[in-house]
Formats: C-alpha cells, structure tokens, sequence
C-alpha cells in the first residue's frame, strides 16, 4: 500500500510514474490524460488550473488509479454548486414576480366585481322603475315580457364582437354559432332538439317576465324585488329534492327565513285585496325562476360564455316566431289593449328591453369574469336601490310589517351564498387566531422575564427558577 508521503513524491515528478486508471471507469463523454497540466475534453476544449497545476486532491486520485475518478471532478462539482448558487436569487425573484402578478390580478378580479356588482344594481332597479312608469301610460304586461324577450336575440351578436374586439376572432359568425351549437349536443342543433330543449326555457322565462311584470302592478318596486330574492331559497329546495345537491342546515334556515318573509308580507295589509294577489304573484315569478335554473342545471350542465349566448339567442328567435301568437291573442280577445302602433311609448318600451338585456349579459359575463356571489349580492342591492327610489320619488311609507319581513327575505338571501365548507373554513379561521393570540401572549411573557432578570442582575441578584 502506497503512503501519503510516497504519494506526494510521486505527484512532484509527473515525468517518471504514469500510473493510469482504470479503463472505462470515467464518465461518459470525457477523454482522461495523465501526464499534463489540462483536460481534454471531446469537444476539444481545455481547462487549465489557475497555477498550471490541478488540485492536489485531483492529483493524488489520479495517481492513485481511484475507482470511477474523472480529473477535475471535485472543481466541477464545486464550480456546479456555486452555478446552483447563483441561480437561486433568480428563481426568488421569479417566484415573486409570479406571487405579485397573482396578487394583482386578484385585485383587479374584485375591484372588476365590486364595479360589476354597482352596474347589476343599477340595471335591475333601472329596469323595475321604468316598468312603473311604463305601467303610468301603458298596461300590457304580457306584450311588454314579450317585447323585451325578443331582444335576447341580440345576445349572440354583442358576444361575438366581444370576441372581434378582444381575442381577433378569425371564425366566421356562422362558424362560432355551429360550435356553440353543441350544446344542444354533438350533430349540433336540429329542429327536434330547437323545439325540444328551448320550448321549456322559454316558456318559464316568458312567465318569469310576465309574472314579475304583474306582481309590479299590485305592490311597490321595493315589495316586488324582495319578494324576488326568495328565488334564491327555492333553488336550494329544488336542488335538494332534484339534483341530490349536499344538505346544508343554515340553508334550510334561509328558506324558512324566506318563507316566513312571504307570509309577513302578505299579512301586511290583511290576506285579501291587491297585496295579497301582488305577493303570490311575486312568488310565482321567483318559483319559475328557480325552476328554469335548476332545469337548465340538470339538462345543460356547466355552459360556457358562448354556449350561453347562443342559448339566450335561441329562446329569443323561440319567443319570436312561437309566442308571438299570444299578444295577438289577448289583444283580439281585449284581455290587453294595445291601441295603434303610433300611441305606443316606444321609448319606454326600447330603454326598458335595453335595461333587461343588459342585466341578463352583465349577469351572465359577471359569472365568467368574477365571482358568482357578486352577482348575486348585486341582485340582492336593488332591493335598498328601489326602497331609495320609492321613498324619494314616490313618496312611499312603509309599514314596520314590511320593513321587518323585507329585512328577514334579505338575511336569508345572505346567508344562501354562504359556501358549503363555511363551517370548516370559520373553524379553522377561529382556531388561527387562537394560535396567535397564543403566541402573542407567550412572547410577552418571555419578553418580562428576560426584562425582570436583566433588572435582578444590574442590582446585583440574581433570580433562581424553582423546579
């Protein structure tokens, strides 16, 4: 066995002992020579030490014939961990780079949300009070729903431009209505599945309309759009017993609050007289709203943006060409009196469609765009928005039976939107801050005793725990 001193002589003088390593036992790719100063490697570079001369552990283990040695491995690895090195301010940097885009587009979605949520309000109080002004010179609710349904026509075109405008679409409109077709299912839309999957649709949403439009009749903006919010209840409900969702008790609770504001509501002036029909009415157009949800859940699924704008377009043309016997029906048989078509307020009826068509595309991208919740907390504004409008404009006093049942439907709309894991997520919060209130009060307590020894020492004590 060679000693570390002979080994050291023989390093001094390269020229006599060529002691070469084993064969095959370097790494692949790298030519190992023996007798001078560099590495040659395959693709013909060198690498010369900084003294012309290798490490002297370099030296010894290739004098050594050391298993497996490559020379000029231990500098690689070495020069391979200040590389690593040097790369790890990059990717911290990248890391918050792509933290601090996370965090703003988060807060560009809710501040886009809260925006949104001020134009819902606005559009669906704006649409409500326009129907009461409408009703002041005109009073054809059935021709109204109507009229403003054919408008969903333009849903699909106002989508598409959307798309020209932010992506450069380079489909035709044709070609972008084929696809979104496949909703209907995969050979695309029929006449059989246009009758068999929009009759249903459409007929709720023209009693939706229609139902709503006559509740407005009987009761204020205010009663109306409350007494709208108890959709949210029954789509729970029928979700439930339709679709198998998860029980969630705080909603049950919200739908009994919701039922217990219809009653009250309805007790207001007495169960007889206009209040009471305007209240069924009312919940006659949130039942078939929820219906038309829950159905549209069940047979169309998750739709996309343009599957829905092709869906909305559809029951348009739907309404058009199919429903348009009914106002000629009721207009012959003098249920509504329509008059000529130059005595009809056109402007009304034009801002009042708009307003509509606008709630329904505000509601549907706001879904897409931000959180679902905002919406429905948009919907869920109008009904102070239309309280302020009553009160200011028209004069309205409400009832404390009123107030009270309208707050009780308003509390059960808030706590429906709350999410099916809110009781893990509140125990986990409470318990967080359980923790640092801990560690808060530890800290304080170390902080006084290292402040309660310093003082003992400087007069000369010295404090001993007891065990």
């Amino acid at each position: 066995m060679l000693s570390i001193e002979s080994v050291l002589e023989s390093a001094a003088d390269q020229s006599c002992i060529r002691l070469e390593p084993l064969v095959n036992t370097h790494l692949s790719g790298k030519t190992t020579t023996t007798g001078g100063s560099c590495d040659v490697f395959t693709d013909g570079s060198t690498k010369v030490t900084a003294n012309g001369v290798h490490d002297i552990e370099d030296r010894i283990l290739r004098i050594t014939g050391y298993y497996g040695y490559n020379p000029g491995y231990s500098s690689h690895r070495r020069e391979d961990g200040s590389e690593s090195h040097a790369e790890t301010p990059g990717s911290e940097t990248s890391e918050e780079s792509r933290s601090y885009q996370t965090c703003t587009h988060t807060a560009l979605k809710v501040l886009g949300g809260l925006l949104l949520v001020l134009c819902v309000s606005s559009s669906w109080v704006g649409t409500t009070q326009v129907v009461k002004l409408t009703f002041q010179s005109f009073s054809c609710p059935f021709f109204i729903s109507w009229f403003s349904s054919n408008w969903n026509i333009l849903f699909f075109p106002i989508y598409y431009s959307g798309l020209v405008v932010t992506k450069r679409e380079k489909q035709t409109p044709i070609q972008k209505f084929r696809e979104c077709s496949k909703l209907f299912g995969e050979d695309g839309m029929t006449l059989k599945l246009f009758v068999k999957r929009t009759a249903p649709f459409s007929i709720l949403w023209t009693l939706t309309n229609y139902l709503y439009l006559m509740a407005l009749k009987k009761l204020t903006a205010t009663d109306v759009s409350a007494l709208y919010c108890c959709h949210k209840a029954f789509v729970f409900l029928l979700s439930w017993i339709v679709l198998k969702d998860r029980f969630m008790g705080v909603r049950i609770v919200a739908a009994i609050m919701a039922i217990t504001g219809i009653v009250m509501m309805a007790y207001a002036d007495g169960f007889h007289g206009d209040s009471f029909v305007g209240v069924a009415l009312a919940v006659g157009s949130a039942s078939t709203s929820a219906l038309y949800k829950v159905l549209f859940k069940m047979f169309l699924g998750s739709a996309n943006l343009g599957e829905v704008a092709h869906f909305l377009s559809t029951m348009g043309f739907f309404n058009l060409i199919f429903i348009s016997c009914v106002p000629l029906i009721l207009y012959f048989t003098k249920v509504e009196h329509l008059g000529s078509l130059s005595s009809l307020p056109w402007g009304y009826l034009c801002g009042l469609a708009g307003l509509w068509l606008v709630f329904n595309i505000l509601v549907h991208v706001g879904v897409v765009l931000t959180y679902p919740i905002l919406i429905s907390i948009g919907t869920l504004l109008s009904v102070p928005g239309n309280a302020a409008v009553d009160v200011l404009k028209h004069e309205v006093i409400f009832s404390v039976v009123r107030l009270a049942a309208t707050c009780i439907i308003c509390l059960g709309f808030l706590l429906l939107l709350l999410p099916e894991e809110w009781d893990s997520v509140t125990l986990r919060f409470l318990a967080t801050i359980a923790d640092k209130k801990t560690e808060e009060h530890g800290e304080e307590l170390t902080d006084s005793s290292v402040h309660t020894r310093s003082r003992s020492r400087a007069n000369g004590t010295v404090s001993i725990p007891l065990a």
